[in-house]
């Protein structure tokens, strides 16, 4: 079960970077659209649609890879401080009582939505339309890789329930650790705070100087 949980946790994890070069497409393409408006003085009317577009892909598939990490907004004031029994409890039940509902309902309506823009070969309202059922198959898309992360998040807080203790998950970008950073670099906080008190020192006789 921990190699299939991990498995899922990378799927999401590796669409989520996949996507994220999105951001580098959409600097290059707002760059130079401001350059082809103000300095060629030759705007194009389909810029910002294809712009609306690529950061609704953007902010959909980071939905799965932030799930995957843990990264949602949690109010854990209080939760932090519970059992990891007790957690998984939580986690469960809002899992079960709101996720499950409200993503089944993403995108059971974004295939329809995405069915009936597909049909019509529906396009953007511009003099150079761009074909918009594409960019509306990433609803249902995006739905289901939430759906597949929850199933995976819902079995660890079984899991979790069970053990006693969470399963591990697949871990990407973590916050800089500076007790480690410390170590890589040998410095000691002896060190930090002779540094400290010679740049005080320093700015005191400069100011004397003055």
């Amino acid at each position: 079960m921990q190699v299939l949980l991990l498995r899922v946790d990378r799927l999401s994890t590796w669409i989520g970077q996949a996507f994220a070069w999105l951001i580098v497409a959409l600097t290059l393409m707002i760059t130079w659209e401001v350059f082809s408006r103000y300095v060629l003085n030759d705007p194009h009317d389909w810029a910002l649609n294809a712009q609306i577009m690529m950061y609704g892909t953007l902010f959909m598939m980071a939905g799965a890879y932030t799930l995957a990490k843990g990264g949602h907004v949690r109010g854990d004031v209080l939760y932090g401080f519970f059992r990891p029994r007790t957690q998984a409890t939580i986690d469960l039940v809002l899992y079960v009582v709101f996720f499950l509902p409200g993503i089944v309902a993403l995108t059971w309506a974004g295939w329809s939505y995405f069915q009936d823009s597909l049909a019509i070969r529906e396009k953007t309202f511009s003099a150079t339309p761009l074909p918009l059922y594409p960019f509306k198959f990433i609803i249902p898309f995006a739905g289901a890789l939430l759906l597949l992360q929850g199933a995976a998040e819902i079995a660890r807080c079984v899991i979790c329930l069970r053990d006693g203790d969470w399963p591990s998950r697949e871990h990407d970008v973590e916050e800089v650790d500076v007790d480690k950073l410390k170590e890589m670099v040998h410095v000691k906080d002896e060190d930090i705070a002779a540094l400290d008190r010679f740049v005080v020192e320093h700015e005191h006789k400069s100011g004397a100087a003055r």
